[in-house]
């Protein structure tokens, strides 16, 4: 029997509706993007799968409206056995990045209202048995409509795993 919510099976517009983007294999490219989010939508999850990058640049997720943002985040990281970061441009998955090291895990954006939005979430480093905790805030000009999914330095290459995104 299908999971219903709200006497919905995903019909969009409806609270309670989850819809699934289509996963994209992270395996090329130096950034990749959902776009075309609808205006109703108050929550974001970004799941990542077995993700890593060719170099040591950290990955990063950055929200828009109509472009993407790259400042004006109020965001925090934090590694398990190591210090805390702070960042302005993106919530950044912070961890001693190398080519060899994989993320796995789900970060969840929130609509506050006004669009400002908070994003907290949980990464696996799994190659490195370690875990990267991250969370702020970021307000937008506009109804938010995509989320990129980069690098810190925006030209390492992915080259593993995969990457969707689950809203509602």
């Amino acid at each position: 029997m299908p999971l219903e919510l709200n006497g919905t099976t995903g019909v969009q517009g409806n609270s309670g509706a989850f819809v699934a983007g289509t996963a994209v294999a992270s395996t090329s490219g130096t950034s990749i993007d959902f776009t075309s989010i609808p205006s109703w939508v108050k929550r974001i999850t970004v799941m990542f799968n077995g993700v890593s990058t060719n170099g040591s640049s950290l990955p990063m997720i950055q929200i828009g409206s109509g472009s993407v943002d790259t400042s004006g985040y109020l965001t925090e990281t934090w590694q398990a056995n190591t210090t805390n970061s702070n960042h302005t441009n993106a919530f950044v998955l912070r961890g001693s990045m190398n080519s060899s090291l994989i993320f796995s895990g789900n970060f969840v954006l929130t609509l506050m209202g006004s669009n400002v939005w908070v994003g907290t979430g949980i990464m696996a480093q799994t190659s490195a048995a370690d875990i990267v905790v991250l969370g702020g805030d970021k307000s937008l000009s506009g109804t938010l409509d995509r989320v990129r999914i980069t690098t810190v330095n925006g030209t390492d290459t992915f080259d593993a795993g995969s990457i969707n995104i689950l809203y509602e």
